[in-house]
């Protein structure tokens, strides 16, 4: 596990430096992309420690525990963040997406690591199916904040219902791309075709940044 802590460091590092000397609103946007790299490598500790203490397969791991963890561990954050702060809601939705591209981005650079990057298409294709399926999942979060925001009695249970939903979604992801074949590419177009769906018919109605 070494090699996820050199790496983290490798991409911190210069992103830390920038922060100490940018302006309010590009300082906030590397923090979130640096919350988002830091809840990647966190996600890892703890899915390689329950998947120890449980005695499961990769598989098991991959389906049953990763997608809850991973999940959790975007949306705390900006929970915390919105205790603590209490930011105004464009904020907090464009930091939902953030911390996803941060999370994807830092998943990515391990999974090249780890295995290597002699198919070049496949690696394309996995690197952004997983990059834009951390995404869907924020942009779905991200519009049910922009919806319930405003209904206090609402927040909590939505929030609830929303990290199972894409905790599900994330789940399926992981089933389709361990797989062979017609099944692995179509795991990995559905959340490009739901980018699609969102660029082309709900971008306009839905401003989230």
């Amino acid at each position: 596990m070494n090699y996820i802590e050199n790496i983290y460091i490798c991409l911190m590092a210069p992103l830390l430096i920038a922060i100490l000397f940018l302006r309010k609103e590009a300082r906030r946007t590397l923090i979130f992309l640096l919350v988002g790299m830091t809840s990647c490598l966190l996600s890892a500790y703890i899915s390689s420690y329950i998947s120890g203490v449980v005695s499961t397969d990769a598989t098991t791991v991959a389906v049953e525990i990763t997608p809850i963890v991973e999940e959790i561990m975007k949306l705390l954050p900006l929970l915390l963040f919105v205790l603590v702060f209490e930011p105004d809601k464009k904020t907090v939705i464009s930091g939902m997406v953030l911390v996803a591209v941060g999370f994807a981005t830092f998943e990515n650079v391990c999974y090249l690591i780890s295995y290597g990057s002699s198919e070049l298409l496949l690696l394309l294709i996995r690197g952004f199916g997983t990059g834009a399926m951390h995404v869907v999942c924020g942009i779905i979060v991200a519009i049910g904040v922009y919806y319930l925001w405003n209904q206090t009695w609402l927040q909590f249970v939505g929030a609830f219902a929303l990290l199972s939903f894409v905790t599900i979604f994330h789940a399926l992801f992981n089933i389709f791309v361990n797989q062979t074949g017609v099944v692995f590419w179509i795991g990995t177009g559905i959340p490009h075709l739901l980018v699609l769906i969102y660029l082309v018919f709900m971008r306009k109605r839905i401003a989230l940044i």
